[in-house]
């Protein structure tokens, strides 16, 4: 597997995650009638922040994918950093579903994509800082 198959792989892992999580809150404004906000359900207020919060981290998650494969990361680099954000945007929709939006994926998940933000921060500025220019 390439090094931009890889990333493909969890671009369009992601992309399945959005679309269940987009289908929750879709499905949650049909059985509770609402058009436009929350209309004070906490279900879908959770629901709709779950999505949010998964629109606000991929691109940056999935723009790193991009970036250190074009820097010639390891490919095993690659899915690390892949897999730990795809399971933490799982984690934390899993723990947003619960009773109060409190469960424990919450917390996990959201640690697991501060830390794939890190990791992909720092891989890139040593592959930045050693890439030997010809």
């Amino acid at each position: 597997m390439t090094t931009f198959q890889i990333v493909a792989l969890y671009v369009a892992l992601n992309s399945i995650l959005v679309c269940v999580l987009m289908l929750r809150v879709g499905s949650q404004r049909l059985g509770k009638k609402v058009s436009l906000g929350d209309g004070g359900d906490a279900d879908l207020f959770a629901r709709i922040r779950a999505h949010g919060n998964f629109i606000e981290t991929a691109p940056l998650a999935l723009i790193g994918l991009f970036a250190l494969a074009m820097m010639g990361a390891h490919p095993i680099a690659l899915h690390v950093f892949g897999a730990a954000f795809f399971i933490g945007r799982l984690l934390h929709a899993q723990g947003m579903a619960t009773k109060g939006g409190n469960g424990t994926g919450r917390g996990l998940g959201a640690m697991l994509t501060l830390l794939t933000f890190l990791g992909q921060a720092f891989y890139l500025l040593f592959l930045i800082f050693t890439f030997a220019s010809v």
